[in-house]
């Protein structure tokens, strides 16, 4: 069985490729990205690494030859995403890909939920359901570790965190468990056309969460409970284009305020307050905690 990880030089797709070298035959790895020269450790350890980019659909399906299973990693830019992931199932179709597993978003098929990222990732996993192909798709929640660093270390650095997510919980899972997931599926078996929400073992709310980032760390960090509409201003003060039509392509920042502070309503409206035991299920080992996460990343932290 020959398995193709798309974006293999990302932070999932990286750590999909490490771990796909123990479970599998390193010839039958594909291994594809824009940028090849960095996947160079994993050519010499027997991988396929090919060159692809979703933005160059003619040659896409030859980068894709020869796979059976793929692993479909979201990119990441809002606005950008849906033309680039067609661009990814039809040649994936074309080379013959028989079974395309998707990285999606937890509550993706829920129609009121107001989480614009929800509305590109539903229409991707539309465009795979319709391509003939099998489909998996992995709802992740939110990662554990976005908790641990993009979100505690400006709240350390700051003392204070503006936040729309009001009581809303989320079992925030570790990125490590659905990479984990992932890999399983992947070399696994019994896992066409099935939806799995991914989530970690603890529903929290984002104050909750900061707490703990508070506890560890010894520093105080005040939640200050805003609307969308301060949110919104919150993060024009960061330069942060408020559309996804706004946003600088391959700039430092990919995401757009409509997509945050629409996430965070998701939340505050009870969407991500889900808790699964899919993780568990398919990999045979419990998912990570945010503390545990936390703990693991509290040297990125401020002193």
């Amino acid at each position: 069985m020959k398995v193709i990880v798309t974006g293999a030089s990302g932070q999932f797709g990286s750590a999909a490729a490490e771990r796909l070298l123990k479970q599998m035959d390193p010839a039958n790895l594909i291994l594809l990205s824009r940028t090849p020269a960095k996947l160079s450790r994993f050519a010499e350890a027997g991988a396929d690494v090919r060159q692809a980019d979703f933005d160059d659909p003619e040659n896409l399906p030859k980068a894709m030859q020869g796979g059976q299973r793929m692993l479909l990693i979201s990119t990441a830019r809002v606005g950008s995403r849906v033309p680039q992931h067609a661009n990814a199932i039809r040649a994936a179709v074309e080379a013959g890909v028989g079974h395309i597993i998707y990285t999606s978003i937890i509550a993706a098929d829920e129609e009121a939920n107001p989480a614009i990222v929800k509305t590109e990732h539903r229409a991707t996993e539309k465009l795979i359901e319709a391509s003939g192909a099998h489909w998996t798709f992995l709802r992740d929640s939110q990662y554990a570790e976005a908790i641990a660093t993009a979100m505690a270390i400006p709240a350390l650095v700051s003392g204070s965190k503006p936040d729309n997510c009001g009581a809303g919980q989320v079992a925030f899972v570790s990125r490590d468990d659905c990479v984990a997931t992932a890999a399983c599926i992947l070399t696994g078996t019994d896992h066409e056309n099935k939806a799995y929400t991914l989530t970690g073992p603890d529903l929290l709310t984002i104050p909750e969460a900061l707490a703990m980032v508070s506890r560890l760390s010894g520093k105080p960090i005040r939640v200050e409970a805003v609307s969308d509409d301060a949110m919104f201003a919150y993060f024009d003060t960061l330069g942060i284009a408020r559309h996804a039509s706004d946003v600088v392509p391959d700039g430092p920042i990919p995401w757009s305020s409509d997509d945050m502070v629409t996430f965070g309503q998701a939340i505050r409206e009870g969407f991500f307050a889900k808790r699964t035991d899919h993780v568990e299920r398919i990999t045979g080992q419990k998912p990570k905690s945010l503390e545990a996460v936390l703990k693991e990343n509290m040297h990125l932290w401020p002193d």
